[in-house]
Formats: structure tokens, sequence, C-alpha cells
């Protein structure tokens, strides 16, 4: 990623009374900004530099504390600093609605590789799955899931009648901002389109990035070669298409240009179009899910 997004200059720690205590006991220079007056819990500000000092002085206090209950408070601020920390390193060192999720879409198996990079707002991976449609080249006409780990997210009124036995949950509500590490780092994920020549897609997320004003998202920073045409019969079916309209000797050569519309260029890729397809969107799949069955 090219940018180095500028961090917020202070960020949130919420304290008990009894947390903002010990506080003041090992860093006094906070004590004015501690509202130790006021009861129950309280957010007061921090920059990162307070932060490590204050968690540094938790550490090395709580060890050493004369009762259970200040060694429990600082314990508390010592984990509580320490998240707060790492996620103003991360994610979090950007608003969120400046925030933009950059991924990189691998087609599994194409040879030489067929991806794309791209950034989007924080979204569901149901509108995951449209971006990675859109900047491809696919057409949306058949179904697809996700894999998180272990679990399996799709679409419930797609995948109804096996939605339950199958343990998958709802795509069209799960955020990406949920699940993605908030320390900013590498995560990998699949997508698996068309369950018949099943497309399988590896999608690292990369990081994110604060958003350019002048810049309009989503948007398809870079990729190499054309999107296989659908129904083709998956990575295998597409390799017997390339060498089938490469060679007018071959059997299907001529059957398969004319599918085809008799032009295809396999490395074929223009980020600037996959972007025009991103922001103009897909149809509206849902209608057309209820006139044919995908």
């Amino acid at each position: 990623m090219s940018q180095s997004p500028k961090a917020p200059s202070t960020f949130p720690l919420k304290l008990t009374e009894a947390q903002r205590k010990v506080v003041a006991d090992i860093a006094p220079e906070f004590t004015e900004r501690l509202k130790l007056n006021e009861k129950d819990q309280r957010t007061i500000q921090f920059s990162l530099d307070e932060l490590k000092r204050i968690n540094k002085l938790a550490e090395a206090n709580k060890i050493r504390a004369k009762t259970g209950m200040k060694r429990v408070s600082l314990r508390h601020v010592a984990d509580f600093s320490s998240k707060v920390i790492k996620l103003s390193e991360g994610i979090g060192s950007i608003p969120a609605a400046e925030r933009r999720y950059q991924f990189k879409i691998t087609l599994q198996r194409s040879q030489p590789p067929i991806w794309r990079r791209i950034q989007v707002k924080d979204c569901s991976l149901d509108k995951l799955h449209e971006h990675i449609q859109t900047a491809l080249g696919w057409t949306n006409s058949h179904l697809n899931h996700f894999f998180v780990g272990e679990q399996r997210y799709g679409d419930p009124d797609l995948m109804k009648e096996t939605f339950e036995d199958m343990g998958y949950e709802d795509s069209t509500s799960q955020k990406l901002s949920v699940f993605l590490p908030k320390s900013g780092k590498r995560f990998r994920f699949d997508y698996e389109y068309d369950f018949g020549d099943s497309w399988n897609h590896e999608i690292i997320f990369e990081g994110c990035v604060r958003a350019e004003k002048s810049v309009r998202y989503p948007l398809c920073l870079e990729g190499e070669r054309a999107c296989p045409p659908e129904d083709v019969g998956g990575i295998g079916g597409y390799g017997e298409f390339l060498i089938a309209i490469a060679d007018p000797r071959e059997e299907r050569h001529e059957e398969f240009l004319q599918w085809i519309g008799g032009k295809f260029d396999p490395n074929a890729f223009d980020p600037q179009k996959a972007t025009k397809r991103m922001q103009r969107g897909l149809p509206d799949w849902r209608r057309m899910a209820s006139e044919q069955w995908l």
C-alpha cells in the first residue's frame, strides 16, 4: 500500500473510578484529566505516547501492589491500555468513515495467475461478493459462499435449502470490520463462485488505507489477465478452451469462437474498466433470483 495514514492525536480509554485512581497514583501528571470526583466508568482521552507510559507503569506496578483490589485495577488498566495501543497502531488509526479495506483476490490454480487488487468501504460479505464479481468480470449467474476459517457464509435467501444443514452464517449481515484483524495485519479467507465450475478465490486482506478526497470508491487498483468465460468448466475447462481457440485445427475451435462471439484475449485487463464496473454495481440480482434459479 502506498499510503501511510496520519493517526489521530488522542485515543479513548474507558476506566472505572478505581482504575482512574490507580492511574493517578502511578502517573500523577494525568490527575486533572482523570475525573476522580466522578463515579462509574468515564472515558479519558490520551495520546499514544501517554497510553504507552500508562501501560508500562501499570505493568510494572501491578506485581508489587499492596492490596488485591489495587492489583486487579492495575491489571485491568494494563490490559485496556494495551488493547487501545494495538488498535491505535492498526485499523483504528484511521477514522471509520475514512477507512478503506484493501484486498488482493486471486483465482486459485490459474496459471499464470488471474488476480485483482481492490479498495472498498466497510461492507457485508455479500457486498464484497458484488465487488469481486464486478472487479473480476464474472456475471453473478451462480451461487457463491465465503469461508472464514472453518465458518461458511452465504445468503440465506439463495441458500435456504442447505443454509442450516451446512452450518452457514448470514453473509448479508457479516461486516468486514467485525472479523478482520483490528491490527490491520494480513488475513486470508476464501470465496467460491459457481458450485459446478468451482471458481475458488484466495482473498488476502492487505490492510486499511485512508480514503483520498478526490477518489471515488470502490476502486480496482491493478490486476492481471482476463476473467474466464462463465460455464467454461472450471480451471480445467478453461485450459482446454484456451488451447482450442488458439489453434484452428482443434475440434472445438469454431464452436468456442461462436460461443464467445468470435474474440477472447486471455491477457486483456483494464483496471479503469474494472473500477467502472465496480462503481456501477450488479443488476438487481434479488429480483433476478426470484425469476430464475442462479
